[in-house]
C-alpha cells in the first residue's frame, strides 16, 4: 500500500516541477505560444489534482496507527498545489490584461486599477480557497476518527463474543459436572438403601 503512495509521490514531482517550469514562462511568450503554454499547464494542474485524488484514497487504506505521517506529507503536497494554482491565477492574469490590451488597442497605462481590482479578487478567491482547504481537512481528520472509533468498537464486539462463548462452555461443563454428581448420589444413596435391608434382614451377617 506505502509503495504506491510513494509512487504517486514520485509523479507528483516530477509534474509539479514541470508545472513550476511552465508557470514562469508564461508571462515571458507572447501570440500563440503563450496560449498554448496556458493550455498545457492547465491540463497538467489537472493532472496533479487527479494524483492529490489517487494519494488521498491511498492514505484512508493505510492502517490508523501508520497514517499519521502520511497524512502530514499529504497536507504538505496541498498546500504546495495550492500555491501552483495561485502562481498559475497572477501568471493568467498578466496573460489576460495583454490579450485584452490586444484587442481593444490599450497600452496598458489605463489599466492599474483594473489590474489591482482582479489582484484583489484573485486574493479574495485564495482566502477562500483557504478556507474550504481547512474544512475539507477537518472532514478527513473527522472521517478518519470515525473510522478508528468503528475499528475499535468492532474489536471490543469479538472480545464480547468470545466471552459470551467461554461463558457457554462454562454453563455446559457445570451442568454436565452437576448431573454426573446427581448420578453418583443416587447411587451411593441405593446402595446405603441395599445394605440397610440386608442388614435387617439377616442381622447375623452384622
Amino acid at each position: 500500500m506505502s509503495s504506491d503512495f510513494e509512487s504517486y509521490e514520485q509523479d507528483f514531482a516530477v509534474l509539479t516541477a514541470e508545472i513550476t517550469g511552465r508557470i514562469g514562462k508564461v508571462p515571458k511568450l507572447v501570440g500563440d505560444e503563450k496560449k498554448q503554454m496556458v493550455a498545457n499547464v492547465e491540463k497538467q494542474l489537472e493532472e496533479a489534482r487527479e494524483l492529490l485524488e489517487q494519494m488521498e484514497l491511498e492514505v484512508r487504506e493505510i492502517p490508523p496507527q501508520s497514517r499519521g505521517m502520511y497524512s502530514s506529507r499529504m497536507r504538505s503536497y496541498k498546500q504546495e498545489m495550492g500555491k501552483l494554482e495561485a502562481d498559475f491565477k497572477r501568471s493568467r492574469i498578466a496573460y489576460s490584461d495583454e490579450v485584452r490590451n490586444e484587442l481593444l488597442g490599450d497600452d496598458g497605462n489605463s489599466s492599474e486599477n483594473q489590474r489591482a481590482h482582479l489582484l484583489d479578487n484573485t486574493e479574495r478567491l485564495e482566502r477562500s480557497s483557504r478556507r474550504l482547504e481547512a474544512g475539507y481537512q477537518i472532514a478527513v481528520e473527522t472521517e478518519q476518527i470515525g473510522q478508528e472509533m468503528l475499528e475499535n468498537l468492532s474489536h471490543d464486539r469479538e472480545k464480547i463474543q468470545r466471552a459470551r462463548e467461554r461463558l457457554r462452555e462454562t454453563d455446559a461443563n457445570l451442568g454436565k459436572s452437576s448431573r454426573i454428581l446427581t448420578g453418583m448420589l443416587r447411587r451411593f444413596t441405593v446402595q446405603e438403601l441395599l445394605l440397610f435391608v440386608v442388614l435387617r434382614t439377616f442381622p447375623l451377617l452384622s
